[in-house]
Order: C-alpha cells, then structure tokens, then sequence
C-alpha cells in the first residue's frame, strides 16, 4: 500500500494513548485524523504533530452518534484521503458498585465503549472494502482492557461495554480478514501513563520509573507492528500488560 495521501484515523486521541497513536502513524508519513468531542482539546496534539513535521487534522465528533460518524468519514474521504488505519480507543471507565448504578450511565458507557466501535467500524470498513486489488486494504484495531477478558467488582458497566466490542471485533475479523481487512484487538492490561493514574492511584504511579506503568508510545509501537504484518501472520488479539501485572 502506498503512503500518499493516506489516512489513519484515530477515534478517542486523548492526552496519553490515542495521542501517541497518532503521532506515531504521523511520523510514519500517514496523515493523522483524530477525534474528540471537543475540537479545542485536542489543539496541543495537533500542534505537537505539525511541529514534527507531520500532518493532522483534527475533528469534533461524537462517535456513538450515527450521522456524526457517517458525516465524518465521509468528509474525511473526500477532502482528506482514503482511510487506511482506523483506531478506535474510547474507553468510557467509571467504576461503580452494581447497587448505586443507574441504567442511564450503564447505557451510556456501553454507547461510548462498544457502539461507538460498531459504527466507527462499520463506516470505515465500507469504504476499505471497496479499495482496488487482492492485497491488504487496511487495518482497524479496537482498543480493549482488563475488562474486555473478566469483569471485576464495581465495573459491571464497563466490563459488559468491553467484552461486547471484543465479541464485535472477533465477528469482524472473522467476516472482513479474508476480504483484506486485518482487524485487531488489544488488550492493555495495566495502568496506563495518564493524570487519571497518577492522580486517583499514586501508589501505583510510583512504580512508573520501575516499568509498572504502560507507557502509551510503546502501546503506539505496538499498533504499529500490528499494522505492518504480513497477511501470512495476523494477529488478532494481542495482550500488553507490564512484567509485574498480574494475570
């Protein structure tokens, strides 16, 4: 696949993961396309790309409602160019104790979680589909956790949302990999270099300097890898978690 004009779009690119997803694939010559629902907050990583030397655009958009999704691939595909890589890295974590939650928020963590996966999916998989040739058209990666493989006291929400976009992944691949699509799903299981870490857990922080910490840009690497296989040897599922997390 050639490198011209080519898109990797990255849904959820906050401060510590989806960023370092996307500066990654910039500094490969991919054009980084990255979401929030807040387009000002996402001014720093645009900056910081652009600064590099790479391209970036970025767009407010709410990724489990359907048009927003529709419209921004569609924008994207015309003005931008065609979208070769699609993260999706929502995670919508807020723990809470099955007796205090409300069916709203459990709602609205399985809208953030795994219907946002499905029509970001669903959207970016049409337009690969019809690329021209027999080879590798793209490649989409769901970002999974803990969750995605047990669910854990106070995080039924989440652990429901999670091991539903799995299930949406495994169908995916199974459906899209022999049509060229490779469809990956990770599962990062440990705490990830971010302010919510630092700030809620500190004890776990500590051991940052230690290697008990994710760092995001070695997740980037990863995705990255995962982009660059050979169709001879995808991997669908792949766990990172640090040497002393255990599992």
């Amino acid at each position: 696949m050639t490198l011209k004009n080519t898109v990797a779009l990255i849904i959820g690119a906050g401060d510590a993961t989806g960023g370092a997803i996307a500066r990654r694939f910039a500094r490969e010559g991919y054009t980084a396309c990255v979401t929030r629902r807040s387009l000002d907050k996402l001014q720093p990583l645009l900056a910081q790309i652009r600064s590099d030397g790479g391209q970036a655009h970025g767009f407010a958009s709410d990724a489990r409602k359907e048009e927003e999704v529709v419209a921004l691939v569609e924008q994207i595909e015309s003005t931008v160019g065609p979208i070769e890589v699609l993260v999706f890295n929502i995670g919508a974590n807020a723990p809470s104790s099955i007796l205090d939650e409300t069916a709203r928020k459990y709602f609205k963590i399985w809208e953030m979680a795994c219907f946002g996966g499905f029509l970001n999916g669903r959207e970016v998989a049409k337009r690969m589909v019809q690329r021209d040739g027999d080879g590798h058209k793209g490649t989409i990666i769901f970002t999974g956790a803990t969750a995605s493989l047990r669910g854990g006291a106070n995080f039924a929400a989440f652990a429901g949302a999670k091991h539903a976009l799995r299930a949406l992944a495994q169908s995916m691949a199974r459906e899209l990999g022999p049509r060229g699509i490779h469809v990956a799903h990770v599962v990062v299981d440990g705490a990830i270099d971010t302010a919510f870490i630092r700030d809620n857990f500190p004890d776990r922080y500590a051991m940052k300097d230690q290697g008990g910490v994710v760092n995001p840009d070695h997740i980037a690497d990863t995705y990255w890898m995962l982009h660059r296989q050979p169709r001879d040897a995808w991997t669908h599922e792949l766990d990172l978690r640090p040497y002393m997390e255990k599992f």
